[in-house]
């Protein structure tokens, strides 16, 4: 049979406010999830069983088995929807692992979109997040891969026109240094700031935060340095994504982006993209 194919966009969190630390250990947020035109690329076909290979250049070591989100998804799906169908399913890794930009819950969120094509299931996107929730609190965003406003763990989703954001080339920046995120969130002061604006998403853009982002500059102080690097740019707006440690500017010019790109650490992973 054929392969289909699907793009894993990259997320970025326009903004990122935590509101509180719940009794259940996690955090109630509010964010304005974008996504760049470029991510991870996964190719299915229909197959006796259920399979999954990985390359790329971010590839090496991962696990194809049963806790990779990508075999957990499918799983998932087979089960609620009595799906006795397999499929060979090859993810090409070219975003950085546990890097702020949603890799895992992308990929997660694309073999669902692949794999509801692949075995006719014919569910909508809003079924497909509120199914795959629990596996992570990205996923459902990235199931949509559309600008969105996210609260909640960041599991209820709405979305939003984007229309009006003026800066549309993107450049993302990482430094390759892990951060934990159970660490990050852990290290919050439990001082709400206040809400996400609502409204005009670019006015909410450039009012809003990451809240994140301190904490984590303070464990990976390469995050400070690319932030200012990318702030001396040009940009219309430059902060970190999620939890680290990505970092991202808007421009409004691509050739702003280009002379960024250009000053960079070499030993740093980057990409230059477009909002979706």
């Amino acid at each position: 049979m054929p392969a289909d194919t699907e793009t894993a966009y990259a997320k970025i969190n326009l903004a990122l406010h935590v509101r509180r630390r719940r009794e259940d250990g996690y955090h109630d947020i509010e964010t304005l999830f974008a996504f760049a035109q470029h991510g991870d690329q996964l190719q299915a076909s229909l197959a006796d069983t259920l399979e999954l290979s990985i390359d790329g250049p971010f590839g090496s070591g991962l696990s194809v088995g049963d806790d990779n989100l990508v075999m957990q998804t499918a799983n998932r799906l087979r089960a609620h929807f009595s799906i006795s169908k397999g499929a060979s399913i090859r993810l090409t890794k070219n975003l950085p692992i546990a890097s702020g930009i949603g890799g895992g819950s992308a990929d997660a969120a694309a073999a669902a979109r692949l794999l509801n094509r692949l075995w006719d299931i014919q569910a909508s996107e809003q079924e497909l997040a509120d199914i795959l929730a629990p596996l992570g609190a990205d996923i459902p965003a990235c199931v949509f891969s559309r600008t969105s406003f996210g609260s909640g763990t960041g599991t209820a989703i709405e979305l939003r026109d984007d229309s009006n954001v003026p800066a549309r080339h993107l450049l993302l920046v990482n430094p390759l240094q892990s951060v934990s995120t159970a660490a990050i969130f852990k290290a919050w002061d439990g001082k709400d700031q206040g809400p996400v604006a609502r409204g005009d998403i670019w006015q909410a853009t450039l009012s809003g935060r990451n809240d994140l982002e301190p904490i984590a500059a303070a464990i990976c102080p390469a995050i400070t340095d690319i932030l200012n690097i990318l702030a001396r740019a040009n940009p219309a707006m430059v902060r970190m994504s999620g939890s680290g440690a990505t970092c991202f500017a808007l421009f409004n010019e691509a050739k702003d982006l280009d002379a960024a790109k250009a000053n960079l650490d070499p030993r740093w992973w980057s990409m230059g993209t477009e909002l979706r």
